[in-house]
């Protein structure tokens, strides 16, 4: 299993976004995220490469001049 990982960060950066927008998909269920907690601190999140892929998918619009 090699699911590649991203950070918030990367993630808005690939999308062009804020990481706090990038936050609100995560908790509106719209991105997938890995948790990486590590003891009793604030946990870690990573969106997995292929989460991110489904989520520009489901967001493609098609052109309306290309709509035929």
């Amino acid at each position: 299993m090699s699911a590649r990982l991203l950070s918030v960060p990367a993630v808005a950066a690939a999308l062009d976004v804020d990481w706090r927008t990038v936050y609100r998909f995560i908790a509106a269920g719209e991105l997938p995220v890995v948790d990486l907690r590590t003891g009793t601190g604030r946990s870690r999140v990573r969106v997995p490469v292929g989460g991110l892929e489904e989520f520009i998918a489901s967001r493609s619009v098609v052109s309306p001049r290309n709509r035929r």
